[in-house]
């Protein structure tokens, strides 16, 4: 008598259908407890930092070859910085910054580059990744210059205190 009313290949074809939805539910629920990654800003490629020259780019010439910063120094507009974050989603966590670079390019007074430097992010820390200086700040002194220039400046009063 049961055979009259479910017959038996409807039996398997519900069974079927129950497994596949059962299967559909936790393929989803398992692909919400996966890790997504998400972009904020912009640092330019190694490459495209090679094509700035230190002490013959200005801030122009800059913008032409990498584009404008997402922000500029406060003080005096000495620096263009660019900052990319990647952040971490994973389920209902909050999301943690997993990598952060900032590209740092210093200006001189006449908005010359006077350097190029790229930082990260280290165990929580900022490391410096790459340093581009030709400016050494001290202008027309020599090292005997240096070596001997204070002694004069001391007098014996400075040494007995």
């Amino acid at each position: 008598m049961s055979d009259r009313i479910f017959p038996h290949g409807a039996v398997k074809g519900a069974a079927i259908v129950a497994k596949a939805v059962l299967g559909l539910i936790l393929i989803l629920s398992l692909s919400a407890c996966v890790a997504q990654f998400r972009n904020h800003g912009y640092v330019p490629t190694s490459g495209q930092l090679a094509e700035v020259r230190v002490g013959a780019d200005t801030k122009d010439t800059v913008a032409e070859k990498i584009g404008a910063p997402g922000v500029e120094g406060i003080r005096d507009n000495s620096g263009w910085y660019y900052v990319r974050s990647q952040f971490r989603h994973y389920g209902a966590f909050e999301p943690k910054e997993v990598d952060r670079q900032v590209v740092a390019i210093s200006f001189d007074g006449r908005g010359v580059v006077s350097n190029v430097e790229r930082f990260g992010l280290e165990q929580g820390r900022v490391v410096v990744l790459e340093r581009r200086v030709t400016d050494d700040n001290i202008k027309g002194i020599t090292f005997l210059d240096q070596l001997f220039g204070n002694l004069g400046n001391i007098s014996a009063e400075q040494l007995l205190q």
